[in-house]
């Protein structure tokens, strides 16, 4: 990956696609060419976002993944992300994300969503709470984001031709974990709710989402501004 991850944890809380789908909503099955889920992504469009969705192998898929789709549409639309755009989605165990977790944060054992966003925060509309000021953020459901990338520092002077695709970064999640959290009443903004694992990875993916989009919870006032709109984004997945 590209840029070096935003990580979360309940403890702490390119040129040009194929040709797009018609309609507002439209799915590529990868079943319909050979593939399986957990070998190449299956990607949903749901205009004007493409979202690519990959399943790692006995990795259960507690969300119908247009259910998913939408709810990372959503956060994309609240969040002002220039269109058109792409996200990647990984739905993965504990094992992944406790490597990803050491490589990328140099932290031991699991968490339970990655962000790696390719765009710097100022590629986004200012929102409420936000800091304007350079420097890295934080961005943790809590350890603190590495300064942006060459390539994501890149993308502030280059842009892309009109009509194309840019790709927003990507996002992994432990459904091993949302299921655990959700169960043991670890889940939720607070690290203390006990609702379903579907409720749980909506949460991830949403919050994640947010955060390639230069959402953090850093401060106080950012934070609050954050778990609004999640909850919001949440009430109508």
């Amino acid at each position: 990956m590209a840029a070096r991850p935003r990580a979360d944890d309940a403890a702490g809380r390119r040129a040009g696609d194929a040709a797009e789908p018609d309609g507002g909503a439209a799915e590529l099955d990868a079943g319909a060419a050979g593939m399986t889920m957990g070998q190449r992504p299956l990607v949903v469009y749901r205009r004007p976002w493409r979202i690519e969705l990959t399943v790692r192998p006995d990795v259960p898929v507690l969300v119908p993944r247009g259910r998913l789709a939408r709810a990372i549409a959503a956060a994309l639309d609240a969040a002002g992300a220039p269109a058109p755009a792409s996200v990647g989605v990984v739905l993965a165990d504990d094992a992944e994300l406790a490597r990803l977790n050491e490589a990328h944060m140099g932290a031991v054992g699991p968490t339970d969503v990655l962000s790696f966003p390719l765009l710097p925060p100022t590629e986004f509309p200012p929102h409420e709470g936000q800091s304007r000021a350079p420097g890295p953020a934080a961005s943790t459901l809590g350890a603190d984001a590495p300064a942006a990338s060459p390539a994501a520092r890149a993308a502030t002077t280059f842009r892309l031709p009109p009509g194309v695709r840019t790709h927003l970064g990507d996002i992994v999640v432990s459904v091993e974990r949302a299921a655990a959290q959700a169960e043991a009443g670890r889940g939720g903004q607070t690290g203390d709710v006990r609702w379903t694992a579907a409720q749980e990875l909506l949460l991830l993916v949403t919050h994640g989402t947010l955060h390639l989009c230069g959402w953090d919870h850093a401060e106080p006032d950012e934070e609050r501004a954050m778990r609004a709109l999640e909850a919001r984004l949440l009430e109508a997945a």
